[in-house]
């Protein structure tokens, strides 16, 4: 008995309720690939193909500023022109993009006259291939077909690539091998959904994550129980693990066999001592990968409403540590602060943030410059206070904090 289908009739394109296709993966490294048609849709696909290693002929009167600017590197060729018949003479894939269907439907057609296979992206029912929703995560890549539904597709897409980031899907490895040596990653500002894909996926990957308090301790609930969590919290001007210590249990690790991340809060090459146990790293021949992540120095601002700069109030900011008092000890040039106009981003300020109010009104600040707080940046207890310079070393502040200064914290916004 042959299947019934079901059709409707959608804006004049004819949809059937199931369509059977065959997934494939195409590889495409070195082989030429025609794209006509120079709009957001071709914005959207080209930068897959390039990541196949496809070497893309763009046809298309005008292109969009990102396609532009590959053609203008050299990695893309473009013509810039009308499609014409044979431009795809040499090609193992075609995307049909422009506005106008007729061409669409011409490239098509001429595409499956040469049995080469074509993509038109203005019409799946008339399309002999489809590009699937796609996300890859850890090393797997999921593409999704809904019987030409799109949306459909990416909502599912978008499921399974939340269940590869949270550990919901389960995708062990049985061929790879696991990465080698220490990877630093910073972890963002607080919130655990803030981490980077590729520190993600390194963290899934850890035999040993040594890690500090800031880091989004969530991260850690998702770790398998046989991974090993050596605790390196530094409590603000109490009993810590010192720095050699964390070194020397990374780099012990790693010569064990074992792949360590190193875990820490913001990013670990902004006041996150990160050069220090990369050298230390490479001191010991381990190797060593460092995976940025989003500083606090901008991520707390930026969650409160406090832009770091902003057109026409301010052109440049700074970002400078507290932990040393105004004084012989320090290396911030708290004067030349005092006097600018620009933002002023401090970290680790709390102690100390009266005497740093201080040293900026004497250098040229003025006292009612506004101030904003805050505290447990991007995380559900997140704090947010306001005061004038001369005010802030009574104003309340506690560890961990970002203080902003400058006239961009006296635009009031509430988020």
């Amino acid at each position: 008995m042959k299947p019934a289908y079901a059709c409707r009739v959608l804006l004049g394109v004819l949809e059937e309720a199931h369509v059977s296709v065959y997934e494939i993966g195409l590889r495409l490294q070195g082989k030429p690939v025609l794209v006509v048609g120079g709009g957001s849709i071709a914005g959207r696909r080209v930068p897959r193909l390039l990541a196949a290693g496809a070497r893309v002929l763009l046809v298309a009167p005008e292109a969009t500023t990102t396609l532009s600017d590959y053609a203008a590197a050299g990695e893309i060729q473009w013509e810039r022109r009308e499609w014409r018949s044979g431009d795809g003479d040499d090609a193992w894939f075609v995307l049909a993009a422009t506005d106008v269907p007729e061409v669409n439907a011409a490239v098509a057609a001429e595409a499956e006259a040469r049995r080469t296979w074509c993509v038109r992206a203005d019409d799946a029912a008339a399309s002999g291939a489809w590009t699937l929703a796609h996300t890859e995560f850890d090393g797997v890549a999921v593409a999704v077909s809904a019987s030409g539904d799109p949306r459909r597709a990416a909502a599912v897409r978008d499921a399974i690539a939340a269940g590869l980031r949270t550990g919901d899907i389960d995708a062990p490895r049985s061929r790879t091998v696991r990465p080698a040596g220490v990877a630093l990653v910073g972890a963002g500002p607080g919130d655990a959904d803030l981490i980077t894909l590729r520190g993600l996926e390194l963290l899934r990957q850890a035999e040993v994550v040594v890690s500090d308090r800031l880091a989004p301790q969530e991260l850690l609930d998702m770790l398998a129980e046989d991974v090993e969590i050596v605790d390196a919290a530094k409590l603000p001007y109490g009993r810590h693990t010192t720095q050699e210590q964390i070194n020397a249990v990374m780099v012990e690790r790693a010569l064990e066999g074992k792949f360590v991340v190193r875990l820490k809060g913001g990013d670990g090459f902004v006041f996150g001592r990160g050069a220090e146990e990369l050298d230390a790293c490479l001191a010991a021949g381990v190797p060593v990968e460092v995976v940025p992540g989003l500083s606090s120095s901008i991520a707390g601002p930026a969650a409160a409403g406090v832009p770091v700069t902003e057109r026409g109030v301010v052109h440049d900011f700074t970002v400078a540590t507290g932990h040393v008092p105004p004084g012989p000890q320090s290396k911030v040039n708290w004067t030349a602060l005092g006097a600018g106009n620009g933002t002023i981003v401090l970290l680790m300020a709390v102690k100390n943030r009266a005497a740093i109010a201080a040293a900026l009104i004497e250098g040229g600040r003025a006292p009612e410059t506004p101030v904003r707080i805050v505290e447990n940046a991007t995380t559900k207890n997140q704090t947010v206070r306001q005061c004038a310079l001369a005010d802030l070393g009574v104003t309340e502040a506690h560890h961990p904090s970002v203080i902003v200064i400058g006239d961009v914290a006296g635009r009031a916004r509430e988020l």
